[in-house]
């Protein structure tokens, strides 16, 4: 079940991508889902958290969670 729910947000990933214009700057340590997987971030992990999910992202030593507060929208910050 897990895994069809990162595969879920993997295919959806690319739309979050695609509107730039309004999302927040990622020197605050803020940014989408979307923003981070086009700057080359990978998904480690993603477990539930009450109705929601917080999905972990990984680059190099840098990590981020993101809590999905809609299937088209999140808020990440920087863990580490």
């Amino acid at each position: 079940m897990r895994r069809l729910v990162v595969a879920g947000l993997m295919m959806t990933a690319g739309s979050f991508a695609q509107a730039r214009d309004n999302q927040p700057s990622m020197t605050s340590g803020e940014a989408t889902m979307g923003q981070l997987i086009s700057e080359g971030y990978e998904i480690k992990a993603a477990v539930p958290n009450g109705k929601r999910f917080v999905v972990f992202l990984q680059k190099d030593s840098t990590g981020y969670a993101c809590e999905m507060l809609t299937l088209s929208r999140s808020m990440c910050g920087k863990i580490n």
